[in-house]
Protein backbone atom coordinates (compact mmCIF):
# COMPACT_ATOMS: atom_id res chain seq x y z
CA UNK A 1 0.00 0.00 0.00
CA UNK A 2 2.93 2.32 0.63
CA UNK A 3 4.10 2.17 -2.38
CA UNK A 4 1.23 2.63 -4.51
CA UNK A 5 0.71 6.07 -2.66
CA UNK A 6 4.28 6.83 -3.11
CA UNK A 7 4.07 5.74 -6.73
CA UNK A 8 0.77 8.12 -6.94
CA UNK A 9 2.55 10.79 -5.57
CA UNK A 10 5.59 10.96 -7.47
CA UNK A 11 3.13 10.89 -10.64
CA UNK A 12 1.07 13.41 -9.48
CA UNK A 13 4.03 16.20 -8.72
CA UNK A 14 5.65 14.68 -12.29
CA UNK A 15 2.17 15.74 -14.12
CA UNK A 16 1.89 18.98 -12.03
CA UNK A 17 5.36 20.39 -12.36
CA UNK A 18 4.35 20.60 -16.11
CA UNK A 19 1.29 21.66 -16.40
CA UNK A 20 0.37 25.47 -16.12
CA UNK A 21 -2.10 24.99 -13.52
CA UNK A 22 0.62 24.09 -11.15
CA UNK A 23 1.40 25.77 -7.34
CA UNK A 24 3.48 24.57 -4.76
CA UNK A 25 5.09 25.51 -1.29
CA UNK A 26 6.37 25.07 1.73
CA UNK A 27 4.11 24.73 5.40
CA UNK A 28 5.81 25.80 8.77
CA UNK A 29 3.56 25.78 12.13
CA UNK A 30 2.75 24.60 15.68
CA UNK A 31 -0.03 21.76 16.18
CA UNK A 32 -1.90 21.21 19.83
CA UNK A 33 -3.35 17.42 20.32
CA UNK A 34 -4.68 15.53 22.44
CA UNK A 35 -5.85 11.62 22.38
CA UNK A 36 -9.25 10.23 22.90
CA UNK A 37 -9.54 7.37 24.83
CA UNK A 38 -6.33 7.65 26.49
CA UNK A 39 -7.99 8.78 30.01
CA UNK A 40 -6.77 12.06 30.12
CA UNK A 41 -8.67 15.28 28.52
CA UNK A 42 -7.24 18.68 27.12
CA UNK A 43 -5.43 19.58 23.99
CA UNK A 44 -2.06 19.69 26.07
CA UNK A 45 0.20 18.55 23.51
CA UNK A 46 2.23 20.74 22.03
CA UNK A 47 4.42 19.70 18.31
CA UNK A 48 5.85 21.00 15.40
CA UNK A 49 4.14 20.64 11.82
CA UNK A 50 6.52 21.26 8.79
CA UNK A 51 6.85 20.23 5.12
CA UNK A 52 5.75 20.98 1.43
CA UNK A 53 3.04 20.64 -0.81
CA UNK A 54 1.43 20.52 -4.76
CA UNK A 55 -1.89 21.48 -5.71
CA UNK A 56 -3.80 21.48 -9.18
CA UNK A 57 -6.46 23.94 -10.14
CA UNK A 58 -9.92 22.12 -11.24
CA UNK A 59 -11.62 25.52 -11.75
CA UNK A 60 -10.76 29.34 -10.89
CA UNK A 61 -12.34 28.50 -7.11
CA UNK A 62 -11.41 24.90 -6.70
CA UNK A 63 -7.93 23.14 -6.74
CA UNK A 64 -7.00 19.14 -5.40
CA UNK A 65 -3.81 19.96 -3.22
CA UNK A 66 -1.51 17.06 -1.96
CA UNK A 67 0.55 17.84 1.20
CA UNK A 68 3.63 15.70 2.50
CA UNK A 69 4.52 17.06 6.26
CA UNK A 70 5.92 15.53 9.44
CA UNK A 71 3.50 16.59 12.74
CA UNK A 72 4.27 15.43 15.96
CA UNK A 73 0.70 14.24 17.77
CA UNK A 74 0.16 12.90 21.80
CA UNK A 75 -1.33 13.82 24.75
CA UNK A 76 -0.04 15.69 27.83
CA UNK A 77 -0.69 15.43 31.39
CA UNK A 78 -0.64 18.62 33.17
CA UNK A 79 -1.50 17.06 36.82
CA UNK A 80 1.25 14.38 36.18
CA UNK A 81 2.91 15.31 39.04
CA UNK A 82 -0.02 16.59 41.36
CA UNK A 83 -0.94 14.00 44.20
CA UNK A 84 -4.06 15.61 44.47
CA UNK A 85 -5.63 15.14 40.78
CA UNK A 86 -7.22 12.15 39.61
CA UNK A 87 -4.61 12.37 36.86
CA UNK A 88 -1.62 12.07 38.81
CA UNK A 89 1.24 9.40 37.70
CA UNK A 90 -0.83 8.73 34.54
CA UNK A 91 1.11 8.49 31.47
CA UNK A 92 0.78 10.18 28.49
CA UNK A 93 1.54 9.98 24.67
CA UNK A 94 4.03 11.07 22.07
CA UNK A 95 4.09 10.61 18.64
CA UNK A 96 5.62 11.95 15.10
CA UNK A 97 4.08 11.05 11.91
CA UNK A 98 4.72 11.70 8.33
CA UNK A 99 1.43 12.65 6.57
CA UNK A 100 0.56 12.64 3.44
CA UNK A 101 -3.23 14.39 3.27
CA UNK A 102 -5.08 14.77 0.00
CA UNK A 103 -7.76 18.47 0.43
CA UNK A 104 -10.11 20.07 -1.81
CA UNK A 105 -9.84 23.50 -1.36
CA UNK A 106 -12.95 26.01 -2.29
CA UNK A 107 -12.27 29.93 -2.49
CA UNK A 108 -14.65 31.73 -1.10
CA UNK A 109 -13.48 34.79 -2.17
CA UNK A 110 -9.94 36.43 -2.60
CA UNK A 111 -8.96 36.34 1.53
CA UNK A 112 -11.30 33.32 2.18
CA UNK A 113 -10.73 28.97 1.65
CA UNK A 114 -12.33 26.64 2.80
CA UNK A 115 -11.03 22.77 2.75
CA UNK A 116 -11.43 18.78 3.47
CA UNK A 117 -9.55 15.92 3.14
CA UNK A 118 -8.50 13.33 4.16
CA UNK A 119 -5.37 12.55 5.82
CA UNK A 120 -2.98 9.33 5.58
CA UNK A 121 -0.19 8.90 8.49
CA UNK A 122 2.83 7.03 9.15
CA UNK A 123 3.64 6.32 12.44
CA UNK A 124 7.51 7.25 13.05
CA UNK A 125 7.84 6.76 16.51
CA UNK A 126 5.73 6.39 19.14
CA UNK A 127 5.77 6.08 23.13
CA UNK A 128 3.95 6.67 26.34
CA UNK A 129 6.08 8.99 29.18
CA UNK A 130 5.92 9.35 32.82
CA UNK A 131 7.66 10.75 35.38
CA UNK A 132 10.77 8.95 34.72
CA UNK A 133 10.53 9.61 31.31
CA UNK A 134 10.12 7.73 28.04
CA UNK A 135 8.70 4.54 28.61
CA UNK A 136 10.52 1.30 27.23
CA UNK A 137 8.48 -0.16 24.07
CA UNK A 138 11.54 -2.06 22.29
CA UNK A 139 9.86 -5.19 22.08
CA UNK A 140 6.74 -3.67 20.62
CA UNK A 141 4.95 -0.20 19.59
CA UNK A 142 1.98 0.09 20.96
CA UNK A 143 0.32 2.03 18.60
CA UNK A 144 -0.89 1.44 14.90
CA UNK A 145 1.69 1.72 12.02
CA UNK A 146 -0.80 4.18 10.11
CA UNK A 147 -3.33 6.48 10.84
CA UNK A 148 -6.06 7.98 9.01
CA UNK A 149 -8.03 11.01 9.43
CA UNK A 150 -10.91 13.65 8.37
CA UNK A 151 -9.33 17.02 8.27
CA UNK A 152 -11.83 20.60 7.76
CA UNK A 153 -10.06 23.94 7.54
CA UNK A 154 -9.81 27.29 6.68
CA UNK A 155 -7.21 29.22 5.26
CA UNK A 156 -7.01 33.10 5.30
CA UNK A 157 -4.65 34.85 2.59
CA UNK A 158 -2.20 37.50 3.49
CA UNK A 159 -0.75 38.12 0.28
CA UNK A 160 -0.51 36.43 -2.81
CA UNK A 161 1.83 33.96 -1.86
CA UNK A 162 1.00 33.84 1.97
CA UNK A 163 -1.76 32.68 3.93
CA UNK A 164 -2.56 31.52 7.48
CA UNK A 165 -3.87 27.85 7.83
CA UNK A 166 -6.31 26.50 10.69
CA UNK A 167 -6.85 23.33 10.30
CA UNK A 168 -8.58 20.22 12.51
CA UNK A 169 -8.05 16.75 11.93
CA UNK A 170 -9.68 13.78 14.11
CA UNK A 171 -9.05 9.90 13.27
CA UNK A 172 -11.57 7.50 12.17
CA UNK A 173 -9.39 4.05 13.17
CA UNK A 174 -8.22 3.39 16.55
CA UNK A 175 -4.49 4.39 16.93
CA UNK A 176 -3.65 1.77 20.02
CA UNK A 177 -2.69 -1.98 18.65
CA UNK A 178 -4.71 -2.90 22.16
CA UNK A 179 -7.53 -1.28 20.43
CA UNK A 180 -7.89 -4.06 17.32
CA UNK A 181 -7.99 -6.95 20.49
CA UNK A 182 -11.15 -8.65 19.51
CA UNK A 183 -11.36 -10.43 22.55
CA UNK A 184 -12.01 -7.40 24.21
CA UNK A 185 -14.16 -5.81 22.19
CA UNK A 186 -16.52 -8.89 22.08
CA UNK A 187 -16.03 -9.41 25.87
CA UNK A 188 -19.73 -7.82 27.78
CA UNK A 189 -18.16 -5.35 29.91
CA UNK A 190 -16.08 -3.47 27.17
CA UNK A 191 -16.04 -0.33 27.81
CA UNK A 192 -12.62 0.51 25.93
CA UNK A 193 -13.87 2.23 22.79
CA UNK A 194 -9.99 2.85 21.20
CA UNK A 195 -7.88 5.71 21.12
CA UNK A 196 -7.87 8.48 18.64
CA UNK A 197 -6.06 11.13 17.68
CA UNK A 198 -7.24 14.84 17.51
CA UNK A 199 -5.56 17.72 16.19
CA UNK A 200 -5.59 21.30 15.59
CA UNK A 201 -2.58 22.76 13.22
CA UNK A 202 -1.57 26.53 13.47
CA UNK A 203 0.59 26.98 10.33
CA UNK A 204 1.69 29.42 7.75
CA UNK A 205 1.85 28.07 4.43
CA UNK A 206 3.87 30.01 1.11
CA UNK A 207 3.27 29.45 -2.28
CA UNK A 208 5.67 29.98 -4.69
CA UNK A 209 2.91 31.06 -7.51
CA UNK A 210 -0.36 31.77 -7.15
Amino acid sequence: MRKIILTSLILFFCYSSKSQKFDGGIIGGVCISQVSGDDLAGFNSLGLVFGGFSNIKISNKTKLQIEMIYSQKGSGNLNINNIQHSDYLKPYIKMSYFEMPIFYKYLQNKDLEFEIGVATAYLIDGYFKDTYGKIDNSNSSPFTEYDLGISLGINYWLTNNLSLNTRYTNSIIPIGKEDYNLSNIYSNNYVNKGKYNSAINFTIQYNFKK
